[in-house]
């Protein structure tokens, strides 16, 4: 074929594209960003059939949802978007860190004032471990600061039991491998203050992994006794008492942001 018989190829874009544009956004991202759950819990929601649109129940997280309609969540309206809340949170032990629990167990959110909108966690904290958790209205932040790529640290001070061998806390930055599970590199040093044959450790990853600490303790032939969070990036614990629930106003928020995400996600929350 010569130069003169081609044709000039015509780029077209795909209507599938352009009919999912017009039809708006999937309806777990509409969720999260109304601060009513993450997109993974607001798929669980819509399998559960506890999501409605126009009071039609939502059968399929492929459903696209336009502002002007309405989504309910457990018969309830789940209202327009509100301005972008953070809450700073001393967690105690013995609460769970979710909004239900099957066991009847307390949870966070039974302590807090009912004042408050819908607010989910950034990550979690065990049962048993207490200190900074991190709580707001909007879904977006929540998974911004979730997510590994965003390098959050978060610092704990870490009560341990057993003989403390430096050398191999030295080489936990270079992480480890246990149980099948690979742990990224974590700062931990001895604190100097002992009781007894327990011992003090400060311990800086972030990483999110489920029960990281005690299971890397674990491989490390100590036994975790007490677990606090000092810090979660730019935020800090500081002088909170157990309970306290402290609110960070919006520019504060982006200011102790705009080192820490990129500025598009940044652009996107505020």
């Amino acid at each position: 074929m010569n130069e003169k018989s081609k044709k000039p190829v015509k780029k077209v874009t795909s209507p599938a594209v352009e009919s999912d544009q017009e039809r708006g956004e999937r309806i777990a991202k509409v969720m999260a960003r109304l601060g009513l759950c993450s997109r993974r819990d607001a798929e669980k929601m819509i399998a559960e059939r506890r999501v409605t649109l126009n009071g039609e129940t939502v059968t399929t997280p492929a459903t696209f949802v336009q502002p002007s309609d309405k989504i309910g969540v457990d018969g309830q309206s789940a209202g327009k978007r509100e301005p972008l809340r953070l809450f700073l949170y001393h967690k105690p032990p013995g609460l769970i860190t979710s909004a239900k629990d099957p066991e009847g167990r307390p949870t966070v959110f039974d302590t807090l004032p009912k004042t408050l909108p819908r607010l989910i966690s950034v990550g979690r904290l065990d049962l048993n471990t207490e200190g900074l958790l991190l709580l707001t209205n909007d879904g977006g932040l929540s998974r911004a600061l979730e997510l590994p790529s965003s390098g959050l640290m978060r610092t704990y001070r870490v009560r341990v039991h057993g003989r403390i061998h430096p050398e191999r806390l030295e080489k936990l930055k270079e992480g480890l491998m246990w149980k099948g599970v690979r742990y990224g590199s974590i700062i931990a040093t001895t604190e100097g203050v002992s009781e007894g044959t327990n011992t003090w450790l400060r311990m800086s990853l972030s990483e999110g992994k489920n029960r990281e600490i005690r299971n890397v303790m674990e491989a490390l032939n100590l036994q975790v006794n007490r677990l606090i969070r000092l810090s979660y990036g730019p935020f800090e614990l500081g002088p909170l008492k157990r309970g306290d629930l402290v609110e960070i106003k919006s520019k504060a928020i982006k200011d102790l942001l705009k080192e820490h995400l990129p500025e598009e996600i940044l652009a996107r929350l505020f």
